[in-house]
């Protein structure tokens, strides 16, 4: 008896450490977020992206070539299959953050730029809006050397690719959604 409760010990122990690596591993920006304009002009929500790691070189030229051969369709078979993270906007769990590429800017400030596949709402496929064909969540957000920062969201948009590498990305309503008081916690290892 005194040798199974040793063993459970031992392994609720390894389970925390896991966890606790994990975690190390991990970084979360939150802030808000702010419509700017639209039927959301006004909306304050909260938002969070945890990164579990940032985009590879590799990632990001795939992403390229998938813009450059094959448009919004292939860039959805090749974002599908990666995951840096979660960004949630509110208080849910939020949707895979595919794809975070860092930019070290001057003064050890950071650029993260954010892609991931968004959620098409049943009434846009049933229905055929013109919001299905924008299938993309897309932010930009600047960090400064102490982690704190802002940025602007596009939940709904296009990509599409302008001389060899630079996204132009189009945004389904007015105005891009602004991200404010941004603070990040943590730490990102180097791409995978």
């Amino acid at each position: 008896m005194r040798k199974k409760g040793i063993v459970f010990l031992l392994g609720v122990l390894c389970l925390v450490a896991a966890s606790a690596v994990e975690a190390a591993a991990q970084q979360t920006i939150q802030g808000q977020i702010v419509g700017i304009g639209g039927r959301r002009a006004g909306l304050n929500r909260p938002f969070r992206l945890t990164v579990n790691n940032y985009s590879s070189p590799d990632d990001v030229q795939q992403l390229n070539q998938a813009l450059s051969s094959g448009g919004q369709d292939e860039l959805l078979r090749v974002l599908s299959r990666l995951n840096a993270g979660r960004v949630a906007i509110g208080n849910n769990v939020g949707v895979r953050a595919n794809a975070i590429i860092a930019t070290p800017q001057p003064d050890g400030a950071t650029k993260l730029t954010l892609l991931y596949v968004r959620d098409v709402a049943i009434f846009e496929l049933r229905y055929g809006t013109r919001s299905a064909d924008y299938r993309f969540g897309y932010a930009e957000i600047y960090l400064d050397a102490r982690g704190r920062g802002e940025g602007t969201m596009i939940p709904s948009a296009k990509v599409r690719l302008e001389g060899g590498n630079n996204w132009v990305v189009e945004d389904f309503a007015e105005f891009p959604a602004r991200l404010m008081g941004l603070r990040a916690t943590g730490r990102v290892g180097t791409a995978r």
